[in-house]
């Protein structure tokens, strides 16, 4: 049953449920009257959510009992990405053609796949994708493969779209990777949702092209985000292509970074639908994704939209200034003879251990500052620097009292400190 006491029209396992366009799709179903299961890497005792993990699960057998009870299948998970356990041909190929199998031998006839539009020579992402579309449509399955151009959406973004909102919302200008003069059709994540919800019900096959109703500029994208962040200019600066080229580069070799060599080459090609495709759109779903301008109109901004915007290069630069700091705390601890330390004590409690504190905490500050520079578990290294400022500032203050009338504000200092500390834990859970 449907909340509302609503019969459902049947059951759905949304596999990549937990990601960005995951929770869209999800929620359009909901509205067309679906139940949804979400199918998630770590799923726990939720009712709704069936564990789904594409790095491991690469045979029909292994997702039998996930579509128990199952009437159709939508597929959206996918990385930008390699990193570890995760790689392009399990996900993006082998698990899918596993689990759509499965659906053969399990009697799912609906299957939709959200990949992605390009062409496979621009890299490993869409190959892998494109492999699997086109095994896909080769099986005895109701199969739709929706391929998007660039996904956005008023209330959020990721990856490469939340790096062009920020560019957007800068300051003086908007800067723009190259010129600006590569054109794209954007779809908003609402609008593919509602497109895929359709997917599901429609009788038809085949691989559809998806974008917004006319090709715009790279230039023109910005700046309709710009005014609709409501940050006064029109101003535009070119980068270097070069230049562009070797900070995605760096990216792509350091495993991180919001845009990666595929996106790169996507974006220079000219993300664009073919000719003809949102006519075939109507025609077989009955729907077209909306202008960008006309999506942007239905969702006013708010304040929020040009913090989570204007944060996204302070988030980083916050870190690296909290990694600096630590590092000279570490050294200073280090290298002041012991002498000058027991001088500065003299009198107080810690005199006596003075020079055992010093060099210990520095050695916790070094290894403080490494741990976040490792990117690894951020939260919970921001969470450590955050309770040895506030021990340092609670045992210092109270046995050596004297630090808080340093001219300099050595101690006061930790008062602006620690709530840095705890804007960068806050900005630590990003996209």
């Amino acid at each position: 049953m449907q909340p509302g006491g609503r019969e459902a029209k049947g059951t759905a396992l949304v596999v990549g449920a937990g990601g960005f366009l995951g929770g869209y799709i999800a929620a359009a179903l909901r509205t067309h009257g679906w139940r949804v299961l979400r199918g998630i890497r770590a799923a726990g005792g939720e009712t709704d959510a069936r564990r789904c993990d594409l790095a491991t699960m690469l045979a029909p057998e292994a997702w039998l009992p996930v579509l128990e009870g199952v009437d159709a299948v939508v597929n959206v998970a996918g990385i930008l990405r390699e990193a570890g356990s995760q790689r392009f041909d399990p996900i993006h190929h082998d698990a899918p053609l596993a689990l759509a199998r499965a659906c053969v031998d399990a009697g799912v006839r609906r299957f939709v796949q959200v990949s992605a539009l390009g062409v496979a020579e621009d890299g490993p992402f869409l190959a892998s994708k494109h492999r699997f579309d086109q095994a896909l449509l080769q099986l005895p399955l109701d199969a739709v493969v929706l391929r998007p151009s660039v996904v956005y959406a008023p209330s959020g973004s990721y990856g490469g779209t939340s790096l062009l909102r920020a560019l957007a919302a800068l300051p003086v200008a908007t800067l723009l990777p190259g010129d600006g003069r590569w054109p794209l059709q954007p779809v908003a994540a609402e609008d593919l949702a509602e497109l895929v919800a359709r997917a599901v019900e429609a009788p038809v096959r085949g691989i559809h092209e998806v974008g917004g109703p006319e090709p715009m500029s790279l230039r023109e994208y910005q700046l309709t985000w710009r005014q609709w962040l409501r940050i006064p200019g029109r101003r535009a600066w070119s980068t270097p292509e070069s230049w562009v080229s070797l900070l995605v580069a760096a990216w792509e070799r350091l495993g991180s970074g919001p845009v990666g060599q595929t996106m790169w080459r996507m974006l220079r090609r000219g993300n664009i639908t073919a000719a003809g495709a949102p006519e075939r759109l109507e025609r077989d779903f009955g729907f077209v994704p909306r202008a960008l301008h006309e999506v942007l109109a239905a969702h006013p901004s708010q304040v929020q939209d040009r913090w989570q915007a204007q944060l996204y290069f302070l988030a980083p630069a916050l870190r690296v200034s909290v990694v600096l700091l630590w590092l000279l705390s570490a050294w200073v601890g280090l290298a002041t003879p012991a002498g000058d330390i027991m001088a500065m004590a003299a009198g107080t409690a810690l005199e006596g251990v003075s020079v055992a504190l010093a060099r210990g905490s520095a050695v916790l500050d070094l290894v403080l500052a490494l741990w976040l520079v490792s990117g690894r578990g951020l939260r919970l290294a921001v969470a450590a620097m955050m309770l040895c400022v506030l021990a340092y500032t609670c045992v210092l203050g109270a046995l050596w009292p004297g630090t808080w009338m340093d001219p300099l504000g050595g101690m006061a200092k930790n008062l602006v400190v620690l709530p840095a500390l705890a804007v960068l834990w806050v900005l630590s859970d990003r996209r």
